[in-house]
């Protein structure tokens, strides 16, 4: 009776390695094939969709980047631009001490007039900037 079963089970492995080998049918293969596109088609367009999402993402954040260097920038030269200012404004005063009466006034005058337009200039190149 062993050697029945051991040939029953040879003859069906062979069978079944058999059948594998067997191309499809035209209409089977037909189904799987357009079933294989869908399914690529499918996962094209989600990683077109993933692709794009990232994008728009990494494009906000380039955007809000570059503004968040734009205001840098701004303030950078603002500041700049007033610490020179500063500088200008207490070297034209001390020079101003070499005067004496009226001239002395009148020259601290325009020392603090052409400090405050310094000033007036850079706060609005900065607010130009920012906008």
């Amino acid at each position: 009776m062993r050697p029945s079963i051991l040939s029953v089970i040879a003859l069906t492995t062979l069978a079944l390695a058999a059948g594998c080998d067997r191309a499809k049918s035209p209409q089977a293969a037909a189904n799987d094939i357009a079933e294989a596109r869908q399914s690529a088609a499918q996962e094209v367009n989600e990683a077109n969709r993933d692709a794009a999402k990232d994008i728009n993402n990494a494009s906000k954040d380039l955007q809000d980047k570059a503004g968040e260097l734009a205001d840098a920038n701004a303030k950078a030269a603002y500041d700049l631009t007033l610490a020179r200012a500063d500088g200008d404004h207490k070297v034209a005063l001390q020079k101003c001490m070499t005067q004496e009466g009226d001239a002395q006034k009148l020259c601290k005058d325009r020392a603090d007039a052409e400090y405050d337009a310094v000033k007036a200039n850079a706060k609005a190149t900065r607010v130009a900037q920012q906008q």
